[in-house]
């Protein structure tokens, strides 16, 4: 709904649905609470809306079966968002007609969405800044004792200090034994002197994101075998951003990232893909894993975050977020990538 409308609405219990016809001829179609139809036909996009409202109290049925009717929707297929169309929107489409097909539209919908345009790149580099700005402040106030709760709380703190319009996400922060676990949220561990601790948060920027992870001891140098394990993960990121070129496939860089901590030994241990895209939504396509694909061209937009994540002993996790250029990649975010001791 953003990205063709620029329009924000609510998800509740009030059904939204906006429906872009196939041929020309026809005006799209807006299902939408009464209050909210103002937003959309004063939207930042010039849409000739056929426009069915309803007020509360009134079942938002009739609206969609009128729609339904006008569109000609009944016996036809009708591509659908499949991660986010909930059964309240696509109950409403298939009551009157009843034949219809709903089906994924993601195909198409990837395929207008993986290339950012030079506006979306914009923002997508400015919303690459935020953290680490506040990243680089946190840093200097990390300190043995705190907990992961703590430190989290302190990155928003500092995140709303520098940019109270538009803060960076809630962080995954994760020390010692709980970094072992790549999507381990924020726990009321303290930190211990010499953990490791990775985080991971980004920002939105006039509605496009960032993501970003580093890693860093705390209070003192981790054991050898941690420092030795962050060596290779800095490697093989630097080896998945020095593949991102036009015309590799998106598995390629997964394998140039992955070959490396293969190679080291430890790729029992790296269990997730190498990188996801990015822009509107935190992870969209392409996917940097085996099996994806997807010819990388200019304008593509996606993370390189290759992990080590040993349980009993902690984790290591190093993002970038990269754009596909005419000449290779580029990297949105550059903050330092040596291993820092807080």
């Amino acid at each position: 709904m953003l990205y063709f409308t620029g329009v924000h609405y609510h998800l509740s219990e009030r059904p939204i649905i906006a429906v872009f016809p196939a041929s020309d001829s026809q005006q799209p179609a807006l299902v939408v609470p009464a209050f909210e139809a103002g937003k959309a036909l004063n939207g930042p996009y010039r849409i000739d809306w056929r426009v069915y409202s309803y007020l509360d109290g009134q079942d938002p049925q009739d609206a969609a079966d009128q729609a339904v009717s006008d569109l000609g929707l009944d016996g036809c297929v009708v591509g659908v968002e499949p991660t986010a169309m909930r059964v309240l929107e696509s109950s409403l489409l298939s009551h009157k007609g009843a034949s219809s097909k709903l089906t994924s539209a993601a195909d198409i919908l990837k395929q207008l969405r993986m290339t950012k345009d030079a506006g979306e790149l914009d923002r997508m580099r400015r919303a690459a800044k935020v953290p680490e700005r506040v990243l680089a402040e946190a840093i200097k106030r990390l300190r043995p004792g705190m907990t992961e709760r703590e430190v989290a709380g302190m990155f928003m703190s500092i995140s709303f200090e520098q940019n109270p319009q538009e803060p960076a996400s809630y962080p995954l922060v994760q020390t010692g034994l709980s970094a072992a676990f790549p999507h381990a949220f924020a726990g009321g561990r303290a930190v211990q002197p010499g953990d490791l601790m990775v985080i991971d948060f980004g920002a939105v920027l006039d509605d496009y994101g960032s993501d970003i992870t580093r890693t860093v001891a705390i209070g003192g140098e981790p054991s050898a075998e941690m420092k030795h394990v962050y060596e290779v993960v800095q490697q093989a990121n630097a080896a998945g951003r020095a593949a991102v070129r036009p015309g590799i496939l998106a598995e390629d860089m997964d394998a140039a990232a992955r070959a490396v901590i293969d190679r080291a030994g430890y790729g029992k241990y790296f269990t997730h893909r190498t990188g996801h895209g990015l822009g509107l939504e935190g992870h969209e396509a392409p996917y940097m894993v085996k099996g994806d694909k997807t010819v990388l061209q200019p304008g593509m937009t996606f993370t390189v975050e290759p992990g080590i994540y040993i349980e009993g002993q902690g984790g290591v996790r190093i993002e970038d977020d990269m754009v596909v250029t005419a000449e290779g990649g580029e990297s949105l975010t550059t903050f330092n990538r040596d291993l820092i001791v807080a």
